[in-house]
C-alpha cells in the first residue's frame, strides 16, 4: 500500500463560544478563539489517500486531480470565510474546532475519491496544534 499526501492551505476566521456560559468562562475555555469579533488562523490541510500504484502511470491518484478536488470541494469554500457563518457543510450549532473540521472535511471528500481510498485528513491550526481523522 502506498500513501500519497496533498497539502493545501486556507485562511479562515471562527469564534468558539457557548451561549449558556459567561464571557469569562468562554475565555477560560476557548482563550483567543472566543473573541467576540472573531479570530483567524492560517490552516494547512493534508489529505492522504492510499492504494496501489497504477501499472501504467505509477500513480495512486493523479496528484493534480486530487489537488483540484480538494480545492473545489474544501479550500474554495473555507478560504477567507467565517467558519461559523459562511460554510454550508458546517452545521451552525457545531463548534468549528479543528477536531470537528477534520471530520466534516472527510465527509465532504470521501465520496469523491475514486481509484484509491481516503486514508486521513490532517488539519494544522497552528504550528503547534493539529488534528487528524482516519474515518472511524
Amino acid at each position: 500500500m502506498v500513501y500519497l499526501t496533498r497539502k493545501e492551505r486556507f485562511n479562515a476566521a471562527h469564534k468558539l463560544w457557548v451561549e449558556d456560559w459567561s464571557k469569562q468562562k468562554n475565555f477560560e475555555v476557548f482563550g483567543k478563539c472566543s473573541n467576540p469579533n472573531w479570530h483567524g488562523h492560517n490552516y494547512s490541510l493534508f489529505v492522504t489517500v492510499k492504494g496501489k500504484p497504477d501499472p501504467q502511470t505509477g500513480f495512486v491518484i493523479d496528484a493534480k486531480k486530487l489537488s483540484s478536488l480538494v480545492k473545489e470541494l474544501i479550500v474554495d469554500k473555507l478560504d477567507h470565510s467565517n467558519l461559523n457563518l459562511d460554510v454550508a457543510f458546517i452545521p451552525k450549532n457545531l463548534q468549528p474546532t479543528t477536531e470537528n473540521l477534520v471530520i466534516l472535511i472527510w465527509k465532504e471528500l470521501e465520496p469523491h475519491i475514486k481509484g484509491c481510498q481516503l486514508h486521513s485528513i490532517r488539519l494544522e491550526e497552528t504550528e503547534n496544534i493539529f488534528a487528524e481523522y482516519f474515518g472511524e
